[in-house]
């Protein structure tokens, strides 16, 4: 099984020396995710392409699914190979892979050749467009207005006929630009600025400011989890958790009401800017958009900058709420958006939309430094792929078998479920995706024996340490062995 993966455009425009260096990262990237999934390939860097060789056909779906959302790629072409006898040849392949699907559709053929042979790319067109339209159900061929392109590529003895197109992630490859950190509270608009900043080649780092507890703290990692696995999961972060109730509390006390969104964006940025100061990082990412939030005023924000020295970048500044809500639902993460808990922290009945720099900072010199200070101290860090909930006391048993009895909780994505089935014979399996475990485990019986399972054991475990705390007192994590 072989694919051929076509770079993002803005890779190929490149100088030689950053056009090798991001290729070379997409191939590690692209290694990187295939071993985490015990997939094996080859990936063969090419000036102008990638080609991905399988060393088992069955793994092409899951192959598929991962190349789709690794970014730095346009396209990839699932391709057939064969080694080149004749034009004819070539139709009867062509006429193999294609001709059931030509059935009542108008076609062309297009070929592309490379190498030294006794016929042209335009004989083969013809050829193959014709046996095509002979030996199939066809409506026609179409030169301008085709419903199926069928295409062929010649290099010297080989021939590639393009069984399937797939549409890629755009964007430049996790980790050939340098790495941020994302302000995520989980709700759609930090969700999606994260996947942009991810998209664009960012290794991101995600920092998380905890208003609400430990629900609050748990509906974020889940989030962050998500998107880290799903798009940039190539490269390593950190999720980094600051206590803020104190800070918040102290705005509350001591600042007029109508200033208190602002200094309070101020007070994160200060935050963010010292912690990515800390790890090195040059830029804080955010999910605000202009005007959609009284903060959120050309103005309003010109004063929040003000406060650090740091860049901000604005992946969704120009995006309507709509686009933004389209966006969340096509990586997969609507669901679990709109069931976030929402903490705003502080609300004002007037807040102000045009915020002078004076003014605020006046309103914030009542405010104690040592509270901020003491947040500060308090902030957590984790890998990404370790995260845990704070504080957790429970630490719930894993097993690589089933338990006789117990039922199994597949806690997935609805997309990881379809893509990977679970097939356990004499074992009842419920699909309660991980999103709405926390409001439907109410509905549980809590003297049955339960099982969580994700993919990696990082969901199925924090939420089966949260579910002992509720009260459950038979629950474990399953975690199969892996294969071999």
């Amino acid at each position: 099984m072989k694919y051929v993966i076509k770079f993002f455009p803005e890779i190929t425009i490149k100088s030689r020396p950053v056009r090798q260096r991001l290729a070379a990262r997409l191939c590690d990237n692209i290694n990187r995710v295939f071993r985490a999934e015990g997939i094996s390939a080859q990936v063969n860097k090419q000036w102008d392409k990638l080609v991905v060789v399988l060393a088992d056909a069955a793994d092409a779906p899951a192959a598929s699914d991962i190349l789709s959302r690794i970014s730095g790629i346009a396209s990839f072409l699932d391709v057939a190979e064969f080694e080149l006898t004749d034009v004819d040849a070539i139709f009867r392949q062509t006429l193999d892979l294609w001709g059931a699907r030509l059935a009542g559709k108008c076609f062309v053929v297009r070929c592309k050749r490379v190498g030294d042979h006794s016929f042209s790319s335009q004989d083969v067109e013809q050829y193959v467009g014709g046996g095509l339209l002979e030996h199939s159900d066809a409506a026609g061929v179409d030169l301008r207005n085709a419903d199926i392109t069928v295409s062929i590529e010649i290099r010297d003895e080989q021939v590639f006929i393009v069984n399937e197109r797939h549409k890629g992630l755009g964007g430049f490859p996790v980790g050939g630009i340098e790495p941020v950190l994302s302000l995520i509270s989980g709700g759609f608009d930090s969700t999606v600025a994260s996947f942009q900043s991810m998209r664009r080649g960012m290794p991101t780092h995600f920092c998380f400011f905890n208003l609400g507890g430990r629900e609050h703290e748990r509906g974020v990692k889940e989030m962050a989890w998500f998107l880290w696995s799903r798009y940039g999961s190539a490269q390593p972060v950190k999720f980094v958790t600051i206590p803020f109730d104190g800070v918040v509390a102290s705005i509350l006390e001591n600042v007029s009401n109508s200033q208190m969104g602002v200094v309070l964006k101020r007070q994160m940025f200060r935050a963010a800017a010292a912690v990515a100061d800390k790890a090195g990082l040059h830029a804080i990412v955010t999910g605000e958009s202009v005007a959609q939030v009284a903060s959120q005023t050309l103005v309003n924000l010109s004063v929040i900058d003000c406060a650090i020295d740091t860049l901000v970048l604005r992946p969704l500044a120009m995006m309507d709420k709509d686009d933004i809500i389209g966006v969340a639902r096509d990586i997969g993460a609507e669901s679990l958006c709109a069931q976030m808990p929402e903490y705003c922290g502080v609300i004002s009945v007037k807040p102000t939309t045009k915020a002078r720099l004076d003014r605020i900072e006046d309103e914030e010199s009542r405010l104690d430094p040592q509270v901020f200070a003491d947040a500060l101290a308090a902030a957590t860090v984790e890998g990404i792929d370790n995260l845990t909930l704070s504080e957790m006391s429970a630490a719930p048993e894993t097993l690589s078998v089933p338990v006789v009895g117990a039922t199994l909780l597949d806690v997935r994505h609805p997309d990881e479920v379809e893509r990977r089935p679970l097939n356990l014979p004499g074992v009842e399996v419920v699909k309660l995706p991980f999103y709405q475990l926390h409001s439907k485990s109410a509905d549980l019986d809590k003297s049955r024996s339960y099982m969580l399972y994700c993919d990696k054991g990082v969901m199925s475990r924090m939420h089966a340490a949260q579910m002992m705390e509720e009260g459950f007192q038979n629950i474990r994590v399953y975690r199969p062995a892996p294969p071999g």
